[in-house]
């Protein structure tokens, strides 16, 4: 029962921070969300832990929790780190390839549509994020898959933030072309095509969203 709690305090601001409704910076008081959801403050933390560990909130000693923060240049910097890696990678799996692992990235791709059908921007996400992170692990690089890992979700709130549901559908059908070209072995395609769509998800990070709020309780009706 405490589990499911969580989960749904966890659900509900990871919903209002990915709508728009909770500004970054914002203060998310234990006591007022214990008040809202009409649990104890000890499932209020646990839920805020989690949302920290996936780098929505950020907790800070004496002062508490807030809607995490993130630089656009910060992301900027990452997507430039990301084009230099994953232009190897790409080359790395094509030369790599075989059908197991084509048929594990058709399926991931898979999973991404399904989100995006039942319009599920957390689970949409965490998935055209993971997918880079897949390809790492199928070359069995897991240096590589932690690395991108870390670098993904350095971005992925201001991807949550600032990525409309038809670039977030446009970023899936990319990944999808890419697998085409990783399946015809077409190397100088297939990285094209990564460099690209790396390069489109930058562009697409619209940072001109209207001003959302501060209070907690309005975000959250």
């Amino acid at each position: 029962m405490e589990a499911s709690t969580t989960r749904s305090i966890v659900d509900a601001l990871t919903r209002a921070i990915v709508d728009h409704r909770l500004q970054p910076g914002s203060k998310l008081a234990e006591q007022k969300l214990a008040d809202h959801f009409g649990v104890s403050r000890t499932l209020v933390r646990q839920a805020l832990f989690q949302l920290a560990q996936n780098r929505l909130v950020t907790l800070e000693p004496a002062r508490g929790a807030f809607v995490a923060a993130p630089s656009t240049d910060e992301a900027r910097q990452v997507f430039a780190v990301r084009r230099m890696l994953e232009a190897e990678m790409t080359r790395a799996f094509v030369r790599g390839s075989t059908p197991a692992r084509i048929k594990a990235l058709k399926e991931h791709v898979a999973q991404e549509r399904a989100a995006l059908a039942r319009d599920d921007a957390a689970a949409r996400n965490e998935l055209l994020g993971d997918f880079h992170v897949r390809m790492a692990q199928l070359l069995g690089n897991e240096v590589l898959a932690q690395i991108l890992r870390d670098l993904t979700s350095r971005c992925s709130l201001i991807t949550l933030m600032y990525q409309s549901a038809s670039a977030a559908e446009h970023s899936q059908e990319e990944h999808t072309q890419i697998v085409k070209a990783l399946a015809a072995r077409d190397e100088e395609r297939a990285v094209q095509l990564m460099t690209e769509h790396l390069q489109h998800v930058e562009e697409s990070l619209a940072l001109d969203r209207r001003v959302p709020s501060h209070d907690v309780a309005m975000a959250l009706t």
